[in-house]
């Protein structure tokens, strides 16, 4: 992803922030982590409180390999560490939410179906993955969760709507009155976004 589509990819990002900060209870008790992959996985922001928070500028080569099975086993690492789980003496954290956004495919495809029962394993509040454009593979996405977003176009509109759904979900994940709940996910805002 480069040039209008990244761009566009950034300005919907910083909208999403800026309408969570909005919140009060949202405010108070989220915390974000970004990471990009590509040929190489970043954590291009660490587990962050929202308050706290400054968006990074995501950039992304203009082609190379999508190691989306190398992304989600840093991921799975990520939250046996920086998630709390309750214990007698303390409450641990809510049950987290995950968003895979890729407008490709896994290039490591054997690894990538070897980490999804890792990252199944988690139990997310919810899992959803959101392929954009029509490069990107919608039943890769099938394999990891039954909640799949295809965007059809990455444009500005496209991505600040799809966004705002991402802010609207993630608002209701955290009034959610139980950690062990599942989330119901708040219907698509447009023709462009298909929920498979």
């Amino acid at each position: 992803m480069f040039g209008e589509p990244i761009e566009a990819l950034n300005n919907a990002l910083s909208g999403m922030i800026n309408n969570l900060r909005s919140d009060a209870q949202a405010s108070e008790s989220l915390w974000i982590s970004i990471i990009t992959f590509d040929r190489e996985v970043n954590e291009v922001m660490p587990l962050t409180d929202l308050q706290s928070f400054q968006l990074p500028v995501i950039t992304c080569p203009q082609s190379g390999p999508t190691f989306t099975g190398k992304a989600l086993d840093f991921l799975y690492t990520k939250i046996a560490k920086d998630i709390r789980k309750s214990t007698p003496d303390q409450k641990g954290d809510w049950r987290p939410l995950l968003f895979l956004f890729t407008d490709g495919k896994p290039s490591d495809v054997q690894f990538y179906k070897e980490t999804l029962p890792k990252i199944k394993s988690v139990n997310f509040g919810a899992i959803v993955g959101c392929a954009a454009g029509s490069l990107a593979d919608d039943a890769a996405l099938k394999e990891l969760t039954d909640t799949v977003v295809h965007l059809e176009t990455a444009d500005s509109n496209t991505l600040k709507q799809f966004f705002m759904w991402v802010s609207d979900t993630i608002e209701q994940g955290n009034k959610s009155m139980g950690t062990t709940d599942t989330i119901s996910l708040p219907p698509p805002p447009s023709e462009d976004i298909i929920v498979i």
